[in-house]
């Protein structure tokens, strides 16, 4: 095999052709005819036994072409990649094919290319943080949350009201035939939630522990169950029980209650300031971050490949559809209670895994350029924290990931952290008039 007539075209694509002599692709053929001898039968002969010029000449010459070009394609291919001629990305395709008198094939591919990245400004660059205080209202909420998880229910002796919890049986009739998903045992129903069907709940107000009653309501039109969409049915309910629900008191017993840590309201209090502000620092942190890199992103220069971004779907898909059969479905039912097929729900992560593309491409272009080194102790160290997180020898982990993988992972990391760390904070109000005086520029260049 010989590769030749590499042709670089528009959007990162590239044409080349492998030129396959007639003793190799005689020998594909064989294999070809070998593959398939078993299943084949000729007239004259027992099934399977007919040799291979006998095959050729009743069913024509070229019966094994289509065989033996499958099995050629991945291997003149790889030795397009393994020439380093290029960096293909995505999955090539057989633009044409053409097989000579003298037998001489020539394979011509189209493949994406990894693509040429030239950087823009990424160290120093300014974006917004901008840390929200955190409020004494939104201390006391958090409270709030607190004392309602630690609530208790009590048991009163009167007509439920809103904000009750109503302990009730029931059961659902369709033109007086109970139906399926219709009926529940000591259900333990909020009044005022609006978590039953709209009109039920507010007719259980009023009804007292030990009451039956009938309710008459009708489905919404929208109804996930099509054969109850818009029906009017009646509910049989009974009450077992009205429950109120007794909040603690707000002092220092309930500090200790809710932690072993804290002796008092007062330090309780400071504690959820704290957290509260932690994560208030964390999200303008993780914000700035994300503002930094959109910048850097929008500063450098890459076209990027369709089927760059197409592979990446095609990894996110696979992600998610290993996450879903953790739960026990399929990818599919995800997506269709989403209300989307598989196209659909392939077109809504699609600016997800682009926006991944170009990290990646950033990152690893910033390692390359800043020629980052990483020490051999830190490849160690990864190397036994993935040993630990997987439970495997740290000698079996080697075998699967090859150092060069770690060092390369490890230093995209040292280059994200270089747009990171020398990033230049900004309040709000001077990113705005940066903003407008960019704007006055471009209208300026455009007069």
């Amino acid at each position: 095999m010989i590769v030749k007539n590499i042709e670089k075209k528009e959007h990162n694509l590239v044409n080349f052709t492998v030129e396959i002599d007639p003793k190799e692709f005689d020998s594909a053929v064989n294999r070809a005819y070998l593959k398939n001898k078993k299943s084949i039968y000729v007239p004259g002969f027992r099934k399977g036994k007919a040799p291979r010029m006998v095959v050729e000449g009743y069913y024509g010459a070229d019966v094994f072409y289509e065989d033996a070009l499958e099995s050629l394609y991945p291997l003149a291919y790889e030795l397009a990649v393994n020439e380093d001629k290029f960096k293909p990305v995505g999955r090539p395709t057989v633009a044409d094919v053409n097989i000579g008198d003298d037998k001489t094939v020539t394979i011509t591919f189209e493949s994406a290319e990894y693509p040429e990245v030239t950087l823009g400004q990424y160290r120093g660059l300014e974006a917004v943080k901008t840390v929200q205080p955190v409020t004494d209202d939104e201390i006391n909420a958090d409270i709030d949350r607190m004392r309602e998880r630690n609530a208790r229910m009590i048991t009163v002796d009167r007509p439920a009201e809103n904000g009750d919890i109503a302990v009730i049986d029931y059961e659902g009739f369709d033109d007086g035939k109970p139906f399926e998903g219709g009926k529940g045992e000591d259900h333990q129903l909020t009044l005022g939630s609006g978590s039953f069907i709209p009109g039920f709940e507010e007719q259980v107000v009023g009804m007292s522990a030990g009451e039956e009653k009938e309710i008459n309501v009708t489905f919404p039109e929208q109804y996930h169950a099509k054969d109850l969409a818009g029906k009017p049915v009646v509910f049989k309910v009974k009450v077992k029980e009205v429950q109120v629900k007794e909040l603690p008191e707000l002092d220092d017993e309930f500090a200790k209650d809710v932690s072993t840590e804290f002796d008092t309201l007062d330090q309780l209090r400071a504690d959820v300031r704290a957290r509260l502000e932690k994560g208030r620092e964390d999200a303008a942190e993780n914000l700035f971050r994300e503002n930094l890199l959109q910048k850097a992103i929008d500063n450098m220069q890459v076209d990027i490949p369709d089927a760059m971004v197409e592979e990446k779907v095609d990894q996110m898909v696979e992600d998610y559809s290993n996450n879903m059969r953790q739960y026990g479905m399929t990818l599919e039912q995800y997506a269709g209670m989403m209300g989307l097929d598989m196209n659909g729900f392939r077109s809504t992560i699609t600016p997800s895994a682009k926006h991944q593309v170009q990290m990646e491409l950033l990152f690893n272009k910033i390692y390359e350029t800043e020629n980052i080194e990483v020490p051999d102790s830190e490849i160690e160290d990864e190397y036994k924290k993935l040993a630990e997180q997987y439970d495997m020898e740290a000698d079996k982990v080697r075998e699967i990931i090859p150092a060069d993988t770690i060092k390369r992972e490890l230093g995209v990391l040292k280059a994200a952290d270089i747009v990171y760390t020398t990033g230049v904070p900004v309040p709000e109000e001077k990113a705005e008039d940066k903003a407008e005086e960019k704007a006055e520029d471009k209208a300026e260049d455009k007069e």
